[in-house]
């Protein structure tokens, strides 16, 4: 009876969209309060005033000002985009392909990106002009040609891009890749120790330059998606009856999967490999306030992004001041809470 009257109060969209704000804003308090220096909420308050006034309106100590604004905001803000970039992609690729284990890297989208970093790493590329871009822009275009060759390949065996074929497509190219990754470890000396953290995942001193370069991937893309909508409610349906009721599948279906992976690279680029943040977060807002993408999207870019902000500061906080790696904290928290769903999803017969 409890469960039913919790799903009443979530089946209403403004109340489902408040909570998932409300808890967005407590993940965010809590990832820039908690730390080394604990930051009380009302000081934090206090200096997102003083850095929207032109003038000082607060006096607030120096030290926890620097804390706050050089320090945990970027880190917060990066892994909350980066949570959301992986969930909207999630659930898009999982209402696409109508596979509930879908998610960012099924198309191999990651490995692709995966491996561009790794590489950077192994052969110490530098290019002049990028400078300190060099590992995520390579990142990116690495994710961007695995698309196409994914896509390329899938339409060369199937000119109708079935979903089968889009799946199969992306599980030989990501063992393909994989293969190339565990090489690069092997042959690994004194790097080994950042590549594997790399792999890991994590947005430790990475800063505001970062989310410079993620924010326009970040926008773009969600902006894609979150128009699709839609399309994808009907796509639920399948493919010939989407045809029929007017859906360009053809190209809605390539317009996704490039947006999918799009912010899939870019946020492997800047966090490294984080897996199950796509794959759960979409599932769990399906089981409360159901499957119209219209609503779905949106709420997997605030529960996305307040998950792991909440599971990075869990990663710097356990064995502080050492950090664990954001992909240990996301498998650790998303593999039991996954194999429930699907406990549950079996025992209703779907």
């Amino acid at each position: 009876m409890r469960r039913q009257y919790i799903r009443m109060f979530l089946n209403n969209r403004k109340a489902a969209y408040l909570l998932a704000a409300f808890f967005l804003i407590i993940a965010l308090f809590l990832g820039i309060s908690v730390g080394t220096v604990s930051v009380p909420f009302l000081t934090i308050v206090k200096i997102f005033a003083n850095l929207i006034s032109p003038t000082e309106i607060f006096d607030v100590d120096k030290m926890q000002a620097n804390i706050v604004y050089n320090i945990r905001l970027p880190r917060v803000i990066l892994s909350g985009l980066v949570g959301a970039s992986l969930a909207i992609a999630g659930c898009s690729f999982q209402g696409l392909l109508r596979n509930p284990l879908a998610d960012p890297y099924t198309l191999g989208v990651s490995s692709g990106a995966s491996v561009g970093a790794v590489a950077t790493l192994f052969f110490h590329i530098s290019i002049p002009v990028l400078g300190g871009y060099t590992l995520p822009v390579l990142s990116i275009l690495s994710a961007f040609i695995t698309i196409l060759c994914v896509l390329l390949f899938a339409r060369r065996l199937d000119p109708a891009m079935k979903v089968e074929t889009i799946i199969l497509t992306g599980i030989i190219f990501s063992s393909f890749l994989a293969a190339f990754i565990s090489l690069f470890i092997a042959l690994t000396g004194d790097e080994l120790r950042q590549m594997i953290g790399w792999l890991l995942g994590g947005v430790s001193m990475r800063g505001w330059v970062y989310i410079q370069m993620f924010l326009p991937f970040f926008v773009f893309g969600c902006l894609i998606l979150l128009l699709q909508g839609k399309e994808l409610n009907i796509l639920a349906f399948g493919e010939e009856r989407a045809q029929h009721l007017g859906v360009q599948v053809r190209y809605r279906k390539i317009l996704i999967l490039l947006a999918g992976s799009m912010l899939t690279g870019a946020a492997v680029a800047v966090s490294g490999t984080i897996g199950f943040v796509g794959l759960v977060i979409p599932h769990l807002i399906r089981l409360l306030t159901g499957p119209d993408h219209r609503h779905v999207l949106p709420l997997s870019i605030f529960v996305g992004s307040g998950f792991l902000i909440l599971a990075d500061l869990l990663a710097r906080s356990i064995i502080s001041p050492a950090e664990l790696p954001i992909g240990v904290i996301t498998a650790l928290a998303g593999a039991p809470v996954f194999a429930v769903l699907l406990l549950n999803y079996r025992r209703k017969g779907r």
